[in-house]
């Protein structure tokens, strides 16, 4: 995408000889991380947020993403090579430009590039003339080449600058994080970059390679792109099929999550999918709804993804009404009824609620008339939940609290969580993460499966 015939080696070499500086944008569960491993490749870096407190407490070290760590925060804090901004003119200072931001759906469960085009055309505005764009968000194939590049052009139009656009190189290069998994380190986990053309491929590789042990170079941005939908469409997809199967033994009173781990022993062509109150996390239950729009622009038919997409989606509603027949087993009704959820997070041991289940396991109660708390360790405060603006405070769990409510609904399996004093003094528990099976035989009748 450069019309500069030193535009490619001016910036090949800078990043080198890590003298390019490099600006990450969104400070959030992917840029921190990427952030970390630039920094450790000895780049200057610009840690860039339109949120102004989270470029505050990054300039004095707050940690705001509990799982990463505060020796994350602190290290990014100490360096000499690494400041936090909210002033998109601070831009100008930047090489190279990571953008890791939202993705998520519409009202109508289309696509929302919002913030994608938003963050393009603010770096647009006040990049360098010769300069490397990458886009790490999620999205569907040929997001990099249509909207993410013309909202780069746009933003340099905006900016009042000549009209030819002299050595902007683009390239996609898929986050592949993972909140709260240790097995993996960031800058160990093998990262894909595709780009525009051959010479913003080159760069991204040559960029990437500098911060990860492996980096995987593909023939465009579009290949990139749709292997970030695979990655996370497969899980999604089987996730879909354990809970169907679930759905069908529960009716024969087989347990799912033994004939998991019983398959599980076979060592080769299968590997375990666990069933749940629905999806959570920022890909799994987006992503899938991302292709099946791009499809039907292009008149393709998918489906085996939508019906996935459907039966996951519609596992909240599934959980509620186990609630309903463990409550009605108990000789009460879900309206009146005091319901204590455990877990707002979306998995486990983070504090991470994006699109977390709970969420519609909250509102379907609720509109059924029951009373309903949750507690989570990792989320003091709960976000507006989406059919009111109220917000409200976490309870910590004692045996007392546990006793005063007529169901517990487990909804995550945090491992800090005293699961014994649950079984011990909860009246009735609707377990939907198997975490009570050590006290199943004790529990007897106040435990329902979900």
């Amino acid at each position: 995408m450069s019309d500069s015939p030193n535009a490619f080696q001016d910036l090949a070499s800078a990043l080198k000889d890590r003298s390019a500086t490099v600006a990450v944008v969104g400070m959030g569960y992917v840029g921190i991380p990427l952030a970390e491993a630039m920094l450790d490749a000895g780049f200057q870096l610009l840690l860039f947020d339109i949120d102004e407190r989270k470029a505050h407490d990054l300039n004095q070290g707050v940690c705001y993403l509990e799982h990463l760590g505060a020796e994350v925060f602190e290290k990014l804090k100490q360096s000499d090579r690494c400041r936090a901004s909210a002033n998109e003119k601070d831009l100008a200072e930047a090489d190279v430009y990571i953008l890791c931001v939202p993705t998520p759906l519409g009202e109508h469960r289309e696509p929302d590039l919002s913030y994608v085009v938003n963050s393009a055309r603010m770096v647009g505005r006040n990049r360098k003339p010769t300069s490397l764009a990458v886009l790490e968000s999620t999205t569907f194939p040929g997001t990099t080449r249509r909207e993410f590049s013309q909202a780069l052009e746009a933003g340099w139009a905006e900016s009042g600058r000549a009209a030819a656009n002299p050595g902007l190189f683009v390239a996609y290069s898929p986050e592949r994080e993972d909140p709260g998994r240790k097995s993996h380190k960031t800058k160990a986990i093998p990262k894909l970059v595709g780009g525009l053309d051959q010479e913003s491929g080159s760069l991204a590789l040559a960029l990437y390679r500098a911060a990860f042990e492996e980096v995987v170079e593909v023939s465009s941005a579009e290949v990139a792109e749709s292997a970030k939908l695979l990655e996370n469409i497969f899980r999604a997809v089987n996730i879909a099929l354990v809970n169907e199967m679930k759905v069908v033994l529960d009716e024969l009173d087989i347990d799912i999550f033994e004939v998991v781990r019983a398959a599980a022993t076979k060592p080769f062509g299968y590997m375990p999918f666990w069933p749940g109150p629905g999806l959570g996390g920022h890909c799994i239950p987006i992503d899938p709804f991302y292709l099946t729009w791009r499809a039907k622009e292009v008149g393709a038919s998918v489906r085996f993804i939508e019906l996935a997409g459907l039966v996951n989606t519609g596992m909240p509603e599934r959980v509620v009404s186990r609630v309903g027949l463990a409550l009605n087993g108990a000789g009460q009704a879900v309206r009146g009824s005091r319901i204590l959820i455990l877990g707002l997070a979306y998995k486990a041991d983070v504090g991470d609620t994006r699109e977390s289940p709970t969420f519609e396991l909250f509102e379907r109660l609720v509109d059924l008339g029951a009373d309903v708390d949750y507690s989570d360790p990792h989320v003091p405060e709960m976000v507006p939940v989406r059919k009111s603006d109220r917000r409200l405070d976490g309870i910590e769990i004692s045996p007392p609290v546990i006793a005063s409510y007529d169901c517990v609904l487990i909804a995550t399996a945090h491992s800090c969580v005293d699961w014994g004093q649950v079984a011990e003094h909860a009246r009735l528990v609707v377990d939907t993460r198997d975490v009570m099976r050590p006290w199943r035989h004790e529990m007897g009748e106040r435990l329902f499966m979900a």
